[in-house]
């Protein structure tokens, strides 16, 4: 039988080459196989007949292709592994951003409440005995009764820069007039028919004015604040 070198060809274990019937030897040790044994260990073929090399070389590359095969499936884990870690992040990145935006529109529905709560606790103009003569402490008394609680440093920021607090303050170039500078000061009159000397019928008419136009006190003193007027 004619034979051929095959010398160099590894084999990944004594028993795939147990398999073959040529090369028992190598599984019980018989130093009539011409074989050789690398320095790292690995059992290698010197001379192998050509009918049976096909079957050597079958097993072999069923071992790597197990080998590979190994390999991938290990790959797919990790990636599975780590794709599922990245949804797991994202949902809980979702999650959190939708539990703030739920706290964030319960906070702006509990400012709502209680504005319209203290709103409906506010005093009317005609709350107010009417009287000759009104200080400062006495007008800013009454904006504090008659504006939202949470809207009165906004108003009282607009009415110091208006007038100061003098109801009966008139701009002398355009004619503006009151605590809220209404221009013409006529426009007061919708309020009350004392607008001219009554603080009361001014501030519920700023009050008005601040609201209708703007939202509130303090969407107009923002918007005062950048443009140096309401």
């Amino acid at each position: 039988m004619s034979r051929i070198s095959v010398r160099g060809f590894a084999v990944a274990s004594a028993t795939a080459v147990t398999t073959v019937g040529a090369v028992v030897g190598v599984a019980t040790g018989d130093p009539t196989n011409d074989l050789e044994t690398t320095a790292s260990g690995a059992t290698l073929l010197a001379d192998i007949p050509v009918g049976d090399q096909a079957q050597v070389q079958s097993a072999s590359l069923t071992q790597q292709a197990d080998t590979i095969a190994h390999a991938a499936d290990a790959d797919a884990k990790r990636s599975a592994e780590e794709a599922a870690r990245l949804q797991a992040a994202e949902d809980a990145k979702s999650k959190k951003a939708e539990a703030q935006k739920a706290a964030d529109e319960k906070a702006k529905k509990d400012r709502e409440a209680k504005e319209v709560a203290s709103r409906s606790a506010a005093r009317d103009a005609g709350d107010f005995a009417v009287q000759s003569s009104y200080t400062v402490a006495q007008v800013k008394a009454i904006a504090q009764q008659m504006v939202p609680a949470g809207q009165f440093q906004c108003f009282s920021n607009i009415i110091n820069q208006e007038s100061t607090w003098n109801y009966l303050a008139v701009n002398k170039s355009s004619g503006a007039y009151g605590l809220v500078q209404a221009l013409p000061g006529s426009k007061m009159a919708s309020a009350g028919a004392d607008w001219r000397t009554n603080p009361a019928t001014q501030i519920k008419w700023g009050l008005n004015y601040m609201e209708d136009r703007y939202g509130s006190p303090c969407a107009a003193w923002s918007f005062h604040q950048a443009n140096g007027w309401y």
